[in-house]
């Protein structure tokens, strides 16, 4: 065989072997990961099934915290409201009661206070 056939078989054979060793490394490697990509990508989903739970819950909780909060200030006004309607119309009472004190003079507080009591309770 001439010189440059020898080369080129050489250089062929060479390039088989290395084709094959790439190929072999290639299996071995996929052997070797596929059940560690496996595993991660059930990972993956399960974490982004858990993300997606999450995030709807959060959206949830914000909506329920919302209508909370509307609600509180609805009964604040509401109760604001209803304060100065009871204020208003206790005002002839407590007018009233200012006039009783006013007539009542001298004497313990208390025992005004009593009496003035007993007598709008008629005892």
């Amino acid at each position: 065989m001439p010189p440059l056939q020898k080369l080129s078989c050489l250089g062929l054979a060479a390039t088989l072997l290395l084709v094959l060793g790439a190929g072999g490394g290639v299996c071995m490697a996929a052997r070797h990961y596929r059940p560690l990509l496996d595993a991660a990508n059930t990972n993956l989903v399960r974490a982004q099934s858990a993300r997606n739970n999450l995030e709807a819950l959060a959206g949830e909780q914000g909506r329920k915290l919302g209508e909370l909060v509307l609600a509180g200030d609805l009964r604040e006004r509401t109760a604001t409201q209803v304060q100065a309607k009871a204020e208003q119309e206790a005002q002839p009472d407590y007018a009233a009661a200012n006039q009783l004190l006013r007539e009542r003079t001298g004497g313990d507080p208390a025992q005004a206070a009593e009496a003035i009591i007993n007598q709008e309770l008629g005892l």
